[in-house]
């Protein structure tokens, strides 16, 4: 394992600094390094590592929430309003049509075997979007009228939705049917999530602040400490309370680190959101390397022409929802289109799902990993590249940012 550790620390920042030279997204060198490192291509990486992959891309992927809740000023994102809510729903809607609508027609699969696919592909990814939100925040691109604050929580709600809607549609694609109770789980998800989030942030707060005013210092690397393991254990709510009551445990982290920092003093919060950047130096490694490992190369190349030409024309549905959900707002052209790009990635929920139907056993199951692998080869080094060429044309930047 160790050895395994080496190696994708070594090769995957060592990809991710000649993509930077070449002017591409770091993402990029790390995707490669897992696809060529994985099971599929060289076979480097130890069993014991992918093993725990899922759980390794989920640690990391927690750092970054507590990274982004921590920089997330509540204010900005109650301004922002409206648009936030429409983006947690609306392109990922318009883009499951998309599926619904043409993959039958292009890929011979029936439209509940479409809806499926849809679901598995809608979600966006928070691991290429919120790191980079977080730095637009930091250095002041597009704050004042709250497009990172915007993108960052329609993005953490937008992944609960999809999921929520590929559990029910994989239910009725295996014979069941769908009841009202599965789609009511969608808002239950999110404002539990919420709730239990702030309610336990709130609770750090007062214990931190307790024992700073009886003098019984705790050192921030400490307070990173409890934070994290606090994390786990509202990701582990999840699973806990599954088939009882609907929580997001990924809301409940990030609404947790907002809680902290709108209660705490900014040098403390300041400083906890600097411990968790350094900590995601190489969480992000760990993270992109591991979903390129999770890659089959075998199923992009089986996938062909048609599963491009349907992941193309179902973002493109995406892109309208975007477009419309940012409709009557101040934001310019250029930032509408600056969101857009931004929702176009997928990674990692596409990692962790895609090959969900087909070990159900699913007759489209095979059908569905393929065009999901060819979504992440595609679209998440297009919307990383994307973001990182088009911010500072489209975003405006404040005169005083965070850093």
């Amino acid at each position: 394992m160790l050895t395994s550790l080496a190696y994708i620390f070594l090769v995957g920042l060592t990809m991710a600094r000649i993509c930077q030279l070449l002017r591409l997204p770091r993402i990029i060198g790390m995707l490669i390094t897992g696809i060529v490192l994985g099971p599929y291509v060289l076979n480097v990486l130890d069993p014991s590592v992918l093993s725990i992959s899922a759980e390794l891309r989920r640690l990391a992927l927690i750092i970054i929430l507590l990274k982004a809740g921590l920089s997330l000023d509540v204010k900005d994102l109650i301004k922002v309003g409206r648009p936030a809510v429409l983006l947690s729903f609306v392109p990922a809607s318009f883009e499951i049509l998309g599926y619904v609508l043409l993959a039958p027609m292009l890929l011979g699969i029936t439209h509940v075997e479409a809806a499926v696919m849809g679901a598995v592909l809608a979600a966006v990814s928070p691991a290429v979007v919120v790191p980079r939100m977080v730095y637009y925040m930091e250095h002041g691109y597009g704050t004042e009228k709250g497009i990172p604050q915007m993108l960052m929580a329609g993005a953490s709600c937008d992944d609960i939705f999809v999921i929520v809607l590929f559990t029910t549609f994989l239910g009725i694609a295996q014979g069941g049917s769908a009841h009202a109770i599965d789609f009511l789980n969608i808002p239950l998800s999110i404002v539990m999530g919420i709730s239990l989030g702030l309610l336990v942030g709130y609770a750090l707060y007062v214990f931190f602040e307790t024992a700073y005013v009886r003098k019984r210092y705790i050192r921030n690397s400490t307070k990173v400490i409890i934070v994290m393991a606090v994390a786990f254990l509202l990701m582990a709510v999840e699973v806990w309370l599954a088939g009882k009551v609907a929580v997001s445990g990924l809301l409940a982290v990030m609404s947790m680190a907002i809680m902290m920092k709108n209660k705490s003093t900014g040098f403390v919060s300041k400083r906890l959101s600097d411990k968790f950047g350094k900590l995601w130096l190489a969480a992000e490694v760990i993270l992109f390397v591991l979903v390129g490992a999770a890659v089959d190369i075998r199923y992009t190349v089986q996938a062909g022409f048609s599963a491009v030409l349907v992941i193309v024309s179902a973002l493109l549905f995406r892109a309208l929802g975007v477009w419309l959900s940012t409709a009557a707002t101040p934001l310019s052209k250029k930032e509408r289109v600056f969101c857009v790009l931004a929702y176009l990635p997928k990674a990692t929920v596409q990692a962790a799902i895609g090959a969900v139907p087909l070990t159900a056993g699913l007759a489209c199951g095979k059908i569905v990993l393929s065009v999901a692998v060819m979504g992440i080869v595609l679209t998440a080094p297009l919307g990383a590249l994307g973001m990182d060429v088009c911010h500072k044309k489209a975003l405006q930047r404040e005169a005083n940012p965070q850093s």
